[in-house]
């Protein structure tokens, strides 16, 4: 299909000025980046586990497009962006053991359209079960799903912006006890 746009391109070359080439350059280049996109290993949902990233509104990162984020409508159409590391892509998805290599961030977008009108960003790293206890663990974050902590949390809702937590250093992968 791309082979068409193209020699489709170079007949008007010879019919055309520089101005409108440019023009038909544009939408050529905007016609095939869809196809692009799709190669790239972006599923329907929004995830791209080669990339290890997630791209799209929230309703999709629970695998169902059902207008809902895991039965709750709230979030549904914020846009997320995740994003997470090789170690947290080897245990979540390949069995490994968790490491304090993995991590993930995740960043939501509410003022869309139909969105919930806030705005969240948080940085989260595997710790352990022991939580508080592990040598991984920084203080000034929070526990979340047994095994992880909150680095950074801040967002904005109804204008104001809200920091949750945010340990110092907050980068991945460090310090430890």
């Amino acid at each position: 299909m791309l082979k068409t746009h193209v020699s489709y391109l170079l007949f008007l070359v010879k019919k055309m000025k520089a101005k409108t080439l440019f023009v038909l350059i544009l939408l050529a280049v905007t016609m095939a980046a869809p196809m692009v996109f799709a190669q790239g290993g972006f599923d329907e949902f929004g995830y791209n586990y080669k990339a290890r990233v997630f791209v799209g509104p929230a309703d999709g990162v629970d695998r169902s497009l059902d207008g809902t984020v895991w039965g709750d409508p709230i979030y549904a159409n914020d846009r997320l962006v995740m994003k997470w590391s090789k170690a947290w892509d080897d245990a979540r998805f390949h069995s490994a053991a968790w490491t304090p290599q993995a991590w993930c961030s995740n960043e939501w977008n509410g003022m869309v359209p139909g969105g919930s009108g806030e705005i969240w960003h948080y940085k989260i790293i595997w710790v352990g079960q022991d939580l508080e206890n592990s040598p991984y663990w920084r203080d000034g974050g929070y526990p979340i799903w047994g095994q992880f902590e909150v680095i950074m949390s801040h967002g904005t809702v109804d204008g104001e912006h809200i920091w949750e937590t945010l340990v110092s250093p907050n980068g991945y992968g460090g310090p430890y006890k």
